[in-house]
């Protein structure tokens, strides 16, 4: 890598793998992990490494997968309006 070091522990998890990762200050991570830490204060220069500056590679060109949008809900169905019996039976007297 091009001496992108790290001037405080980062607690992260690999992109990949999903392990818990310590990676203490002096240490150069890899570019799949430097470009999840988005603290600049956690690299000695104190500025945040990019993406094509890390890997060589556009961004555009991402080697995540793909999903397909989430359908939106469906709305429920408008409840039974109640009887009118049901109704009068509920209603308190407000004569005095």
């Amino acid at each position: 890598m091009g001496g992108r070091r790290l001037a405080a522990a980062v607690h992260i998890e690999h992109p990949v793998s999903r392990e818990r990762l310590v990676l203490e200050p002096g240490t150069e991570p890899e570019a799949e992990v430097a470009a999840l830490i988005t603290n600049p204060a956690a690299w000695e220069d104190g500025e945040l490494p990019t993406f094509e500056e890390e890997s060589g590679k556009d961004p555009e060109q991402s080697e995540e997968p793909v999903t397909a949008p989430v359908p939106e809900p469906v709305p429920e169905p408008e409840p039974e309006p109640e009887s009118e019996a049901a109704g009068r039976s509920r209603k308190r007297s407000t004569a005095v």
